[in-house]
């Protein structure tokens, strides 16, 4: 295929877990890929293995939630490799998990921020450059917010999650014309790391705890998490021509988790 022809893809969170697997999936059928990350010697890491991989791969380290550095990383891309069809809008974190009552506006604002207005900026950005030959956007959200809502103390979370479906849903009908598709894909519990990005009010979290307990599990298809590698099978096949009639879909990636 001539080089120029090739598709490129920006993944936003891409150093680690989902965003990494589906770098390593999309670069395995030839798609170059940007890997948007704040932790640039993660990122690094995943561009070698796409290079051993005979992968094209860029490392952009930026705040996914700044939008003057957004801006940039967007033209580092394209004054790269001069065209954009797939994003995955990847980046969160779970934050501060507390009761309503003991979360700051600080706590509540960083969470939003780094998962929502993320999304909105990512998705932004990408939109005059997917306007020339159309493209599919992917975005990250969570059984939490839309499906499960017994993630005690995760408000702030759940909120950014739910409006990560709403604006996804907006976008799909809002750019269709323009043959740009938008699913939101909202898996259960997936083995990464976004844990390292937690920080729950361990004491104060006991007074607003319902109990719950599956004693033979909650994870009824396989009876464990999700892997990153089964998320980017899914990110792989939104992003190419297989789901070319699939938009404003909220597909979820759970083994039946949230139906409990």
């Amino acid at each position: 295929m001539d080089a120029h022809n090739e598709k490129v893809a920006i993944i936003t969170g891409a150093s680690s877990g989902m965003g990494r697997a589906s770098a390593i999936s999309l670069a395995k059928s030839g798609v170059r890929v940007a890997l948007f990350d704040l932790k640039e010697e993660g990122a690094n890491e995943v561009k070698q293995e796409i290079e051993q991989l005979d992968g094209k791969a860029m490392v952009v380290t930026v705040d996914v939630s700044d939008p003057d550095e957004m801006e940039k990383a967007f033209e580092q891309v394209l004054s790269r490799w001069g065209r954009l069809d797939i994003i995955f809008a990847n980046a969160g974190i779970n934050g501060k998990i507390a009761p309503i009552e003991d979360l700051s506006a600080e706590d509540w604002d960083n969470t939003l921020d780094t998962n929502l207005k993320s999304t909105f900026l990512t998705v932004k950005f990408a939109i005059p450059h997917l306007k020339e030959h159309g493209g599919s956007i992917i975005i990250t959200s969570s059984i939490n917010g839309s499906r499960t809502f017994r993630g005690f103390g995760m408000s702030a979370y759940s909120s950014s999650k739910a409006g990560q479906v709403a604006f996804g849903k907006m976008a799909a009908l809002e750019l269709a014309k323009y043959h740009i598709r938008v699913n939101v894909i909202c898996p259960g519990a997936i083995e990464t790391n976004i844990d390292k990005n937690t920080f729950p009010d361990e004491e104060n979290l006991e007074k607003i705890e319902i109990p719950i307990e599956y004693p033979e599990g909650s994870h009824p298809l396989e009876n464990k998490p999700g892997t990153p590698e089964q998320v980017a099978d899914l990110v792989s096949f939104l992003a190419s021509d297989a789901s070319s009639h699939i938009t404003g879909s909220q597909i979820f990636i759970d083994g039946a988790e949230s139906l409990l």
